[in-house]
């Protein structure tokens, strides 16, 4: 029994120790905390947007001017915060300790913070007071703080707070900025339907946007339903009449734009989201917009009318948005032939199954019933897979992606952050084919792994975030090998070829190398979305002409697209030329090799065989190979010629010699009788030779010897030719002596 005590002694000290230790621990990290109305209300709140050059670019005031009474909030649209975020909110005291401990059992098994259970109290301190940080630490300042906020205000005044402060993305504070943001409307006119994506956006602005994510906003949505359904506050009729009310599809464009700040708020809404970044106090984001560059490619877009549009300039060192404007944001379309580079003929190149040299026969195929056509509607026979990509030809295109296999493709589009779903895997991808496709910052974002040499990073738009002085994120430059440097310099120069001759060639009087691709897709035999994008030594540049409501557009990817993209290229060049360093070739690497291939061969059997290197010029052609992947085989055409052995006849005119069509030599035909070696016929080709100077009742023997300069071929020996009896002259003279040669 003694033994006993002792130890429940032992346990009550130790027990008593740990309380001390953890209420001394709380004391010490909560001092300094004291609940402020100023915080509450977001006084003082602001958000800077600063440029590459760190001038300021946009200032936005969060302060509390955004109030909104909660009188003015449809009850509908309450319940659909409360029942998704904290279903006893109106009974506790700003703790839900049934959901506290579940998270904490799940907390302990994790061992982890992971686990929360935020009442809306918590959320109001939370995303005013403190930051987003999962620590110990945090959660007993929020403990504090929401004791006091309990204490201090009642409920109605606790969620008129939270719902004129809380976050709704896309730089949307409280729900009367998000009411008009998302709908046009104020918060008293919100539906059932729209009030549920709102308090599904609560949870995650990024992930359940109805502008970047409708899937997802739509799931939220019925989630929300659910949740005010079971908590009895709407009935199923109420809840299938919400489900039916269509998703916002364009934000609000008064209160609005797709400028390049838009993005920028985007874009800190995930970082904020991924990194626990609280948007407290005064926030200084520092971007890599380009002023210059964003006021040519604004003008460039007000002077461009008729259709919607997107324009990009990427930096390609940082992988940096210089410039961006649109007038539908982040919409998804087919990428059209902006994919072939990226999904095939890359991919192709590096698992070496073809080299820009590669011939490809462009004829009528039937893959399984799909048969793919050429824009023009023709096809061209064997075409280079240069010429191939340089022409967009789409057969070609369909048969390569066939042979590296759709599965291995979607490897590399998924290292460019072009994710594919398996419902997309199909031949038809290797023209542009998806259900949803990607929207053109993905699209432009994945060409900066050509003229980075085969690395890859997403293109952002924020370089670092300070929040009241103090730097909470700060983008690295990491970039990840997609291709190797080989294989992404053969593609950025059959792009060059695209320029000189094929569809992008209206930027071939840039006055430096500019490398491109042009797409196009169509619907119902019309064009809807048209897309240039081109890249340079320094940028890459994009452009994107079409309309929202997929309605058709007058023109091609070759068209007006390039004219667009040609004045903001044009513009950008000059500015490096007057500040010293003018854009210059993109450098080949080391490990491509410049090789001469026999024309003669390409042409008539559709290899790749290297040039005889005493061939004329005319029978040659260069090309671009890998090191490690070039033709094996040599010409020796004209080294060591070579002809098909011809054919012999005795006629009446004399003993004729035949030859198949071989015009690249010239020819030495030798006559042996007995000892005796005659000359005969030393010159160019011809079809046939006839020797009229054999003697009669002879046996000769003939050699032909094939020579190219000094170059001389092996001798062919015909077989042996008897003569007849007469002499060829004498036998003509007798043929003419028996006709009445008079009458003729």
């Amino acid at each position: 029994m003694k033994r006993m005590h002792k130890i429940l002694l032992v346990i009550a000290v130790v027990f008593a120790c740990a309380l001390l230790a953890f209420s001394g621990y709380y004391f010490y990290v909560t001092k300094d905390v004291t609940l402020s109305k100023d915080k509450l209300l977001r006084q003082g709140a602001s958000i800077t947007l600063y440029d590459n050059a760190d001038l300021e670019l946009v200032s936005a005031d969060l302060s509390g001017k955004q109030k909104t009474n909660l009188d003015s909030v449809p009850v509908h649209t309450q319940y659909a915060f409360v029942d998704t975020e904290d279903k006893r909110f109106f009974k506790h005291n700003g703790y839900d300790y049934p959901r506290i401990a579940k998270a904490f059992i799940k907390n302990l098994t994790t061992r982890s913070f992971g686990q929360g259970a935020s009442t809306i109290s918590q959320q109001l301190i939370k995303n005013t007071h403190l930051t987003q940080e999962k620590t110990l630490k945090r959660k007993l300042q929020e403990w504090k703080l929401t004791r006091q906020l309990e204490k201090r205000y009642n409920k109605r005044e606790i969620l008129e707070n939270y719902l004129s402060v809380i976050y709704f993305g896309h730089n949307c504070f409280g729900i009367r900025s998000a009411s008009l943001f998302y709908f046009d409307k104020e918060p008293q006119e919100l539906t059932l339907g729209e009030s549920c994506i709102l308090a599904g956006l609560v949870k995650s602005p990024n992930n359940y946007s109805p502008f970047k994510h409708p899937g997802s906003c739509q799931k939220r949505k019925i989630t929300v339903l659910n949740c005010m359904l079971r908590a009895g506050h709407i009935n199923e009729q109420d809840k299938e009449k919400a489900i039916a009310e269509p998703l916002p599809t364009t934000p609000n464009k008064h209160t609005h734009s797709y400028g390049y700040a838009h993005h920028v708020f985007d874009e800190l809404s995930e970082l904020s989201e991924q990194y626990s970044i609280p948007l407290l106090g005064s926030v200084s984001v520092k971007t890599y917009c380009d002023s210059t560059a964003q006021a040519i490619t604004d003008e460039v877009f007000s002077t461009q009318t008729g259709t919607d549009k997107t324009i990009a300039v990427i930096d390609n060192h940082t992988c940096g948005f210089k410039a961006f404007v649109s007038s539908v944001g982040d919409l998804k379309r087919s990428p059209a032939s902006l994919l072939k580079p990226l999904g095939v003929f890359a991919p192709a190149l590096e698992e070496n199954l073809l080299s820009p040299a590669t011939p490809i026969l462009d004829e009528k195929v039937d893959f399984s019933g799909y048969s793919p056509q050429n824009y023009d509607g023709t096809f061209h026979g064997y075409v280079s897979a240069r010429e191939s990509l340089a022409n967009s030809y789409n057969v070609p295109a369909v048969k390569t992606l066939n042979a590296l296999g759709i599965k291995k493709a979607t490897t590399y589009l998924h290292a460019l952050d072009l994710p594919v779903d398996e419902s997309d895997y199909s031949l038809a991808l290797a023209l542009g084919g998806m259900k949803d496709g990607f929207c053109a910052k993905q699209l432009f974002s994945a060409y900066t792994v050509f003229p980075n040499g085969g690395e890859y990073q997403p293109s952002a738009f924020i370089r670092s975030i300070q929040i009241n002085g103090k730097t909470v994120y700060e983008r690295k430059t990491t970039k990840k090998r997609v291709f190797s440097p080989d294989t992404a310099y053969l593609t950025t120069d059959m792009l060059r070829t695209a320029v000189q001759t094929g569809t992008a060639k209206k930027l071939r009087n840039l006055p430096y190398p500019v490398y491109a691709k042009t797409g196009t897709a169509g619907a119902n035999g019309k064009c809807v979305d048209a897309y240039v994008v081109a890249f340079t030594q320094k940028d890459v540049v994009g452009v994107w002409l079409g309309n929202a409501d997929r309605s058709p557009v007058p023109y091609t990817g070759g068209g007006e697209p390039c004219n667009v993209l040609y004045n903001v290229q044009q513009r950008l060049g000059e500015i490096y030329e007057n500040s010293g360093t003018p854009l210059q070739a993109i450098r080949q690497p080391e490990s491509v090799t410049s090789l001469q291939l026999d024309a003669l061969s390409y042409n008539a059997s559709h290899e790749l065989i290297l040039a005889d290197p005493i061939s004329p010029a005319k029978y040659r052609f260069c090309e671009l190979f890998k090191r490690t992947n070039t033709p094996t085989k040599t010409s020796a055409l004209f080294s060591s010629p070579s002809i098909e052995t011809p054919t012999t006849k005795v006629t009446d005119d004399g003993i004729v010699i035949q030859f198949s069509p071989q015009t690249l030599y010239r020819y030495r035909i030798v006559r042996y009788c007995g000892k005796e070696k005659t000359v005969v016929y030393d010159g160019e080709y011809i079809p046939e030779f006839i020797d009229s100077t054999a003697k009669e009742n002879t046996t000769y023997t003939y050699g032909v010897v094939p020579y190219f300069g000094k170059n001389v071929g092996k001798e062919i020996a015909l077989p042996k030719v008897n003569t007849p009896n007469v002499p060829f002259t004498q036998k003509e003279e007798k043929k003419i002596l028996k006709k009445n040669w008079w009458e003729e």
